[in-house]
């Protein structure tokens, strides 16, 4: 032992208190405060064990006593005498000590003595701030701002009008989907990456990250949108819009800019609101719509490192034209690195992003057939549930929220359990309570947007079941997510759609009774991922 293993004074109001005894008071070479090393065995006392002492220097009838009380708080919360013979050999006691003072062979014997006579006590541990404590306020503003957009539609529906296109679907749908699910997938990707850099601490880097990826997502919705044919032609305006403003959306977001994204859309959602009770004329919904695009494309560039990204293209560009041929390529001689590319601090790979597109991915088309399933197979264009995929919106604020608590749950089971299996059990309690808040709350904005929304379809038993379903697998998948696990997230889901999408275009069984099959055996094999991925306590430090 190097030294002492007390971390704090353990006599009373934290002085430290020596494990010897103090030395015969016959002795008088002693300096004063000393103790000995190898004090005179104690005598009985005249009168019996249980006559008290005749004066203070006395010694105790049973050194183990003595020994037991000034040891009680380290004894009493330790969980192995190994600890306590830890602690005696850290003072200095040698087992000579030990066997002369105490009568027990060496400290391990003295630890187990001592670990059968002080009863376990346990101290609770400090209490520690909560790591994973949010602001409901702040995620419900998060799923708020998720949910606004959605009103742009309906203040440039007049702009759409037009004859329903091959699937049957509203003009300018598929138009404006493929847009909107292609910016999605690539948003995920992008937001990861640039998160992946802001935990690192570079907030440069993830600007720089967000500077080039944005320009480049909305370039690819926009050209998603232009690739599918026949639509109205302010439907492909519409869409490069929307396009644009998903990749200020993500700046925003990314950079906890949503209170500025909020006031960006305010112009929009007071139109859409306005619309709905009288009927402005085409200029004014325009000038809304670009006003609001305008408002959240500047604030984004407000947050971006403009000027520095430019000066480093430009740098970038030169030694590009300046590099001489064979220069930067593989070089096999080359074995060793010099010392300044070993200390080079890597970024995330780009490859760790794609699961969060593919998750993106599944997520997206499984919402989309929520909403459009029946009407893409062939059903009537009045059986759009529209409020199912703006509940499922609108309950990404609240499910964000429930994440927090769920990991704040399993971190005060962790410290709590006293085994994996006790540990499980609080996991799988915490687990049942944020799903089914996260249920209730995706019901009752379920049933509230069918009872608002002009000419919904009914929300039968089925519906109200594919939606739970499809909920869970969301929750879930988001609770694999935030652990690390999106790889089986995004296999799950993403097999999902693709299961659908297929008995879609076979038109393989009754639509509504595929979705329930689908949703059901998606939300059935990620509960059973997350039980066995989360129900580790390695899991959650």
């Amino acid at each position: 032992m190097s030294g002492s293993l007390w971390l704090k004074p353990p006599g009373p109001e934290g002085t430290w208190v020596h494990v010897g005894h103090p030395a015969p008071a016959g002795r008088t070479d002693t300096p004063a405060g000393r103790t000995d090393t190898l004090p005179e065995l104690p005598r009985p006392r005249p009168g019996g064990p249980g006559t008290p002492a005749a004066d203070a220097g006395s010694p105790a009838a049973d050194p183990m006593d003595e020994l037991a009380d000034r040891l009680g708080a380290f004894a009493g919360a330790a969980v192995h005498p190994d600890e306590i013979a830890a602690i005696l050999e850290s003072d200095g006691m040698t087992d000579e000590h030990i066997r002369l003072t105490y009568g027990r062979q060496d400290s391990f014997a003295l630890a187990e003595d001592l670990y059968a006579r002080v009863p376990r006590t346990f101290p609770e541990p400090d209490r520690l701030p909560d790591p994973w404590k949010v602001s409901l306020t702040a995620c419900l503003l998060r799923g708020l701002i998720f949910a606004l957009p959605g009103l742009a539609y309906v203040l440039g529906a007049p702009l759409l009008e037009g004859p329903p296109d091959r699937l049957g679907l509203p003009a300018g749908t598929l138009t404006l989907l493929a847009g909107a699910l292609i910016g999605w997938v690539w948003d995920q990707s992008l937001s990861h990456r640039a998160y992946s850099w802001l935990g690192l601490g570079d907030r440069a880097a993830a600007g720089r990250t967000l500077l080039v990826g944005a320009p480049a997502g909305a370039l690819l919705g926009t050209a998603a949108a232009f690739a599918v044919p026949g639509g109205p032609p302010f439907s492909y305006a519409f869409a490069a819009g929307q396009a644009v403003y998903v990749g200020a959306a993500t700046v925003l977001l990314v950079l906890g800019r949503e209170r500025l994204l909020l006031a960006a859309l305010g112009p929009m959602a007071a139109g859409a609101v306005l619309s709905l009770f009288t009927d402005p004329p085409v200029p004014v919904r325009v000038t809304l719509l670009l006003v609001s695009l305008l408002a959240a494309c500047t604030l984004a560039l407000r947050e971006l490192p403009l000027a520095k990204g430019v000066r480093a293209g430009v740098r970038r560009i030169h030694r590009w034209a300046e590099r001489r041929p064979g220069e930067g390529g593989p070089v096999r001689w080359r074995m060793l690195r010099g010392a300044e590319e070993d200390h080079t601090r890597r970024g995330p790979r780009i490859g760790d992003s794609a699961p969060y597109g593919v998750f993106g991915l599944g997520t997206g088309l499984l919402v989309l057939y929520a909403a459009l399933g029946e009407v893409l197979s062939g059903g009537p264009a009045e059986a759009v549930a529209a409020p199912s995929a703006v509940a499922l919106t609108l309950s990404m604020g609240p499910a964000e929220w429930l994440l927090h608590r769920f990991r704040s749950g399993s971190l005060a089971g962790l410290r709590a359990a006293r085994s994996p299996g006790a540990f499980w059990r609080r996991m799988l309690a915490t687990l049942a309570r944020c799903l089914s808040v996260y249920l209730a709350v995706l019901l009752v904005l379920g049933v509230t947007g069918t009872l608002l929304w002009p000419h919904a379809p009914g929300l039968t038993g089925l519906r109200i079941a594919t939606l739970l379903l499809l909920g869970t697998v969301m929750w879930t998948g988001l609770l694999l997510q935030s652990f690390g696990a999106v790889r089986p997230a995004a296999v799950v889901c993403s097999g999902a759609a693709f299961a659908q999408s297929l008995a879609l275009l076979a038109g393989i069984g009754q639509p509504r009774l595929v979705q329930l099959a689908v949703a059901g055996t998606a939300a059935a094999a990620l509960a059973f991922l997350v039980c066995l991925l989360l129900g580790r306590a390695t899991a959650h430090r």
